[in-house]
């Protein structure tokens, strides 16, 4: 799973979370870094409002939560999410004895990012991505 620090710095490159069910992310607040959370139409439902997005805890009666504002919750992309952010830029994940690479091309640049962790290799290309794009 993505770690919470290449989480924020996605967020703070400008990634944009639109939650579907299935996703999960923490509440960014540092009493809730251990806890994860998963977006389902049961339990917790994403809700658009004019005035903004809302995660409700529906029925969730351990935690003194009826809902969060989105702004207020952290998005963990998965490896799969965050392969397909990357879009065609991606070429290639190879996995060596104690690092994961991921290799994507950007204007007609071979990069190579490496992490013990697959899912923060793929965050490391997409923040490549990201600054590039917000340039």
């Amino acid at each position: 799973m993505i770690s919470t620090e290449r989480a924020r710095a996605l967020r703070t490159a400008g990634l944009v979370w639109h939650p579907q069910s299935g996703d999960r992310f923490q509440l960014d607040e540092p009493e809730f870094e251990a806890d994860v959370f998963t977006v389902s139409d049961m339990t917790i439902e994403a809700r658009n409002f004019s005035t903004g997005g809302i995660l409700a805890f529906n029925g969730t009666t351990e935690w003194a939560l009826d809902s969060v504002a989105q702004e207020d919750a952290l998005w963990l992309p998965s490896e799969e999410q965050l392969r397909e952010l990357l879009r065609g830029t991606f070429r290639a994940l190879r996995r060596l004895p104690d690092t994961y690479e991921v290799e994507v091309e950007i204007v007609g640049r071979r990069m190579v990012f490496a992490h013990p962790e697959p899912s923060d290799a793929y965050a490391l290309a997409l923040l490549e991505l990201l600054h590039r794009v917000t340039d």
